[in-house]
């Protein structure tokens, strides 16, 4: 049996996706965290589904199932014959409801302890995340200003071409004596 201290902050991160704009955890890797079947944990849902709202669990679209496993780049995926279901904080939070074990219990507080850590870093970090996007504007508004230059060097360059070419072209026509 797993202890509360392989449960770290680190195992619970890698385990939350961002779909559709949300912080979720998938069903299979809730089940792991509980120690219990996939099918256990979706048949506990199931039989109180009315606390789960679309807000709170959703299931994975085929694109967005497909998207997870290419991005993790893992076959273990394998096997499920449906996308799984997503939980949000909040369906994390009412799951604490419906799983009564002693492992739900300490899983969830610790899910619950991560999530709160994890708001308090952006919080923190807010101040660090707004600069990062001052420098990235600043950056691309660089890069526009840099492609004017580039682009004026060029028709420069083609306009001195053009006259190179105008200088040593070979003159046609009559030549006066006077000329030669």
């Amino acid at each position: 049996m797993k202890t509360e201290s392989t449960l770290t902050p680190e195992r619970i991160i890698s385990k939350i996706y961002l779909i559709r704009d949300q912080k979720v955890m998938l069903d299979r890797d809730l089940a792991d965290l509980y120690e219990v079947s996939t099918s256990n944990l979706n048949k506990a849902v199931s039989r109180k589904i009315k606390r789960f709202p679309e807000d709170f669990m959703f299931q994975l679209s085929a694109e967005e199932w497909n998207g997870l496993k290419t991005r993790n780049e893992t076959s273990e995926w394998g096997g499920t014959r449906k996308s799984p279901k997503a939980f949000t904080e909040q369906g994390l939070a009412m799951l604490s409801g419906v799983l009564n074990s002693d492992r739900a219990i300490m899983v969830n507080i610790q899910i619950m302890r991560t999530y709160t850590k994890m708001r308090e870093m952006l919080l923190t970090h807010k101040d660090l995340l707004f600069k990062i996007k001052e420098m990235e504007v600043a950056v691309t508004k660089n890069h526009e200003d840099i492609e004017i230059v580039f682009t004026y060097l060029r028709q420069l360059e083609e306009g001195k071409t053009q006259e190179i070419l105008q200088q040593n072209r070979v003159s046609i026509g009559y030549k006066r004596k006077d000329d030669r």
